[in-house]
């Protein structure tokens, strides 16, 4: 048997779900009969809702989307290790290597 469709199991798990919303409400059973009732009822709802979702995500995958583009890989550092960091007590420094960075990031 093969593995059904994200769109078909939605479908038939939403209507698992209002059938069971249905009996709850015409039975009114206040038991553990109707604890279990509630509790399938959500569960359904929480496997439509997913499979909703895995259609709506495969739609997108396959409407011709290119994929995003490799991160670009980080920029080197700039010779500053965190020993130089714990060195570098004064807010000036540490404010002149940030200056520094982004001078060299930006050109």
């Amino acid at each position: 048997m093969t593995r059904p469709d994200a769109r078909t199991l939605a479908v038939v798990t939403a209507v698992a779900a209002l059938c069971l919303l249905v009996t709850l409400i015409v039975w009114r059973r206040q038991d553990l009969v109707g604890v279990v009732l509630a509790l399938l009822c959500v569960l359904f709802a929480i496997v439509a809702g997913v499979s909703v979702a895995a259609a709506r995500q495969s739609d997108d995958e396959t409407a011709g989307e290119t994929p995003p583009a490799a991160a670009s890989p980080l920029p080197e550092p700039l010779g500053i290790d965190a020993d130089t960091l714990d060195a570098l007590d004064s807010r000036d420094a540490l404010r002149a290597v940030r200056d520094r960075r982004r001078g060299l990031d930006e050109g």
